[in-house]
């Protein structure tokens, strides 16, 4: 009988790219892959460190899995087991810890699932190296992340990631564009090009990532493509424009600002100020009036006084933005933030975040009732629980129509007809089906 394995994935979309690489090197081995919440012989967690709550989610996910299986043989890996290992070790359960390279290598590590004995742990200490492992999620999605980027080259004074997964460094275009050619054979529809830092593509092999996308707009049987996350002074005019003039580029998006007090900005160690990333907005607007605009922001981080978050806010405010992701700044071991004078009180981010994150609704509210009686391509990719089918526009509006089973994995032309209250819109379809 195959033995089964389930997988937990904590983090961002390179990681859920990641873990469906190792996933396959499970099933190639003759293993059963099943659910997260279904009982299995081996469950993997794949690890994030950006926050402590990713820490807290961790231990959490391990006393879940112990309750449903006891008997269950625990692997840790990702970033949290790359840096605080001995930690990962530590939690109750927990049989392997793998570090970010040797979780590559899980399927060899795995001897002997009834041994109950101390933890191992296997995490290179020099991740600062050339090698590259490419990975795309398939089989579990209509969208797949595709990994075309690792490591950071910046050295913000708040992350973790370039302690975690070493130098920047990316594949050749040519790679890339196969492995495109494979995920698109598959019935896959769209491509999200992930990485740590995405707009730094290239920076190894002597290429660009306009260059990049240019290529994959060329790939047969792919029809969209979408950036997951990109740094505003990457953002070349260049890029704008072609996602502005190629069909297949989705009108979406998504860049970390973090804050918008030059002063907060420069204790971040961020590469621009606020100047550059309201210039780049703006631009996008010119030239995609209708696209998706996302932006991280930090609120909480040591130093940032009333007037300085106040700053932030009227900046928003001003700023034709679709949405915000807001996170409470938490102090990561190693990184110079932690070491900074001006800590701010929980209470406090706690309020600054809820005022973010109530404009963050506002503009998506705008930005759904603007899209009201449009017509959009919308990617539908699977049933929910109340009969209705699940998509996305081009600029990242969730829309859910009555199923059909023609429908998931499929491109159709949805008018969008009203808001929900879940902070999407119903639609309906252009043309009848079966």
């Amino acid at each position: 009988m195959k033995r089964k394995v389930a997988f937990h994935t904590l983090g961002c979309k390179l990681n859920f790219a990641e873990t469906s690489t190792i996933a396959r090197s499970f099933t190639e081995d003759s293993y059963e892959r099943v659910s997260p919440d279904s009982k299995a012989d081996i469950y993997v967690i794949n690890t994030c460190t950006v926050t402590d709550a990713a820490d807290r989610k961790c231990r959490q996910a391990v006393r879940k899995i112990i309750h449903r299986n006891p008997d269950a043989f625990i692997a840790v890996v990702g970033c949290y087991a790359q840096l605080r290992k001995e930690e990962a070790a530590a939690i109750e359960g927990v049989d392997l810890v793998l570090g970010t390279y040797e979780k590559f290598d899980l399927v060899s590590y795995i001897d002997n699932l009834d041994r109950r004995t101390a933890p191992e742990i296997h995490s290179c200490e020099n991740i600062d190296t050339e090698g590259f492992m490419a990975s795309w999620s398939a089989g579990d999605r209509t969208r797949s992340f595709l990994k075309v980027q690792d490591g950071c080259d910046y050295r913000c004074s708040y992350c973790t990631v370039p302690l975690a997964r070493g130098k920047s460094r990316n594949p050749l275009i040519s790679e890339v564009v196969e492995e495109a050619r494979a995920i698109a054979a598959s019935g896959v529809k769209e491509i999200v090009l992930t990485g740590v830092n995405v707009g730094d593509f290239g920076k190894s092999t002597g290429e660009t990532l306009e260059q990049l996308l240019r290529s994959l707009a060329g790939v047969r049987g792919l029809e969209r493509l979408r950036l997951s996350s990109i740094e505003p002074d990457l953002v070349s005019d260049g890029i704008i424009d072609l996602i502005a003039s190629e069909k297949k580029l989705m009108p979406h998006i998504h860049m970390p600002l973090q804050s918008g007090s030059d002063r907060i900005l420069g204790l971040m160690r961020r590469r621009y100020r606020r100047d550059v990333f309201r210039d780049r907005v703006m631009r996008i607007r010119d030239k995609m009036p209708g696209a998706g605009i996302g932006a991280d922001v930090i609120v909480g981080f040591p130093g940032e006084t009333e007037a300085d978050f106040d700053e932030t806010c009227r900046f928003l405010e001003n700023l034709p933005v679709s949405y915000l992701h807001v996170f409470a700044f938490s102090p990561r071991p190693g990184t110079p933030a932690a070491e900074l004078p001006g800590e701010v009180i929980k209470a406090e981010k706690e309020r600054r975040s809820r005022k973010l994150i109530k404009l963050s609704e506002s503009r998506r509210m705008l930005s759904m009732r603007n899209a009201t009686g449009k017509i959009y391509d919308v990617l539908f990719e699977k049933r929910s629980a109340d009969g209705m089918v699940a998509g996305l526009t081009g600029n990242y509006i969730r829309v859910l129509t009555p199923y059909r089973k023609d429908l998931p994995g499929t491109v159709r032309e949805v008018r969008l007809t009203s808001v929900r209250d879940d902070a999407s819109m119903n639609g309906e379809l252009t043309e009848t089906g079966e």
